[in-house]
């Protein structure tokens, strides 16, 4: 499993991710945020909340998670 190691809110619902094997880029997310659990993020401040739990994927208060392998996938 990849781990985020870095993550960075951008504008326009895109986030500067890094992982722990060097891989890095940008991932855009402003077509995925429907759902229950991503509704929350169309809030930009809420969107900015974005952090890593201890499993190495990127993470917001509310719940919602990333797979930081598919986000690996898309980037590498």
């Amino acid at each position: 499993m990849h781990r985020v190691i870095r993550v960075k809110p951008l504008s326009a619902y895109r986030l500067f991710v890094e992982f722990a094997d060097g891989v890095k880029g940008e991932v855009d997310l402003s077509e995925r945020l429907f759902g229950p659990i991503f509704e929350p993020l169309k809030d930009p401040d809420f969107f900015s909340r974005a952090d890593i739990d201890t499993f190495g994927a990127v993470c917001w208060p509310n719940g919602a998670d990333l797979a930081p392998d598919a986000m690996h996938e898309t980037l590498a």
